[in-house]
């Protein structure tokens, strides 16, 4: 649960939705228990249904206004600031996806999934993923600074 939480997470930015995105994964493979016991890889089956999950809230609320908060004021040492801060960079470089770049990156570099394995979840070709991935990692590169870096280790903002 806490790795399908993570997903859920990266995915919408919010904690309190990403626990909703989860709990109404869960209540999805509950209903369809069947099929998660027989499948032969039920964690992967798990994490599709949290995708797809997402990618159904997303469509429906598409028109909604989405709230963002301010970072609060953070008097914690210095080192645990730079982190927060390299996480909402990395958190607003996300956002400012389409739905399906970001599925992707998330799938492909944070869950480390194959093209292939994320063809398979996302129900589309090999080549599109490739095709999500170069697009994605460009509108990315276009939103970083001029010197074409950013501050965002994708390790530490996890």
């Amino acid at each position: 649960m806490p790795h399908l939480l993570r997903a859920a997470y990266l995915l919408c930015g919010d904690h309190h939705l990403a626990e909703d995105i989860v709990g109404t994964a869960v209540v999805r493979l509950y209903r369809s228990w069947r099929r998660v016991v027989r499948a032969e890889h039920p964690a992967a089956y798990a994490r599709q249904v949290v995708v797809r999950t997402w990618i159904d809230g997303q469509r429906r609320s598409w028109r909604q206004e989405q709230p963002t908060a301010d970072l609060p004021e953070l008097s914690v040492d210095d080192r645990a600031a730079e982190v927060a801060l390299q996480r909402a960079d990395l958190r607003r470089l996300l956002d400012r996806l389409p739905v399906r770049q970001r599925a992707v990156l998330v799938l492909r570099f944070y869950e480390d999934l194959s093209v292939d394995d994320t063809a398979q979840l996302l129900q589309i070709s090999s080549a599109a993923v490739k095709k999500l991935t170069q697009r994605a990692l460009s509108n990315v590169r276009s939103h970083l600074p001029a010197g074409g870096t950013a501050s965002v280790d994708i390790e530490e903002a996890r």
